[in-house]
């Protein structure tokens, strides 16, 4: 899989957004981002995929990707270029679902859990909590580098960073052998958004130089 670049993941929750979700996403897309994870968990699947196709719509416009957490079906009737899955949820029944050429990403919070998805199929793996989650401090402890070390040198697929990466700290997961990070909280709560992107990039773009 060839990671959209710049390989940041924005994770949607338009609950936590400090402005309307779709219009946040403009702004996101015109800062930069490349690569969008709706996550609203909430919603029932009908409106679920209106938004979906309406994320989709606007992405295109930026040349950006999109996938859905944890639908694989209306990540392929919408048009979405994936579908990501939480624990527990098969990765071959989503590749039956989205097909080859759509990617099926899998959340993990652990090497066992990081080779299962790699053998099973998957195209990449978000491993969390590597620091403080923003939108989930109480989520557990944190994994930390080293952890996030020892994965990506044992699993083939790309590993993107998430929970608690900041523009401060994201070089360092970038150099323990993250291919991207993943960031919900930083971005939806920001009080500017677009500088808060242009931070991320920054980072990432420098470690691709």
């Amino acid at each position: 899989m060839r990671l959209p670049q710049p390989p940041l993941l924005v994770i949607t929750d338009r609950r936590r957004a400090r402005r309307p979700l779709l219009e946040l996403l403009e702004e996101l897309f015109a800062a930069g981002v490349r690569w969008v994870m709706v996550r609203e968990k909430d919603l029932p699947e009908t409106e679920l995929a209106a938004l979906v196709e309406e994320v989709v719509r606007r992405a295109r416009a930026w040349g950006a990707a999109v996938v859905v957490n944890g639908h694989a079906g209306v990540a392929a009737a919408c048009g979405a270029d994936g579908v990501h899955l939480p624990q527990g949820f098969s990765v071959a029944e989503a590749r039956r679902l989205v097909g080859p050429d759509r990617w099926v990403g899998v959340s993990a919070h652990n090497l066992e859990e990081a080779q299962r998805a790699a053998a099973a199929g998957a195209d990449y793996i978000t491993l969390s909590p590597i620091f403080t989650p923003v939108s989930k401090p109480d989520y557990g402890p944190p994994l930390g580098l080293e952890a996030l070390r020892q994965v990506a040198r044992a699993v083939p697929i790309p590993v993107i960073a998430l929970g608690g990466i900041t523009p401060a700290n994201a070089r360092s997961c970038l150099e323990a052998g993250a291919a991207g990070i993943a960031v919900l909280g930083g971005l939806m709560e920001a009080t500017d958004p677009q500088e808060a992107t242009r931070a991320y990039l920054e980072v990432l773009q420098g470690k691709q130089r």
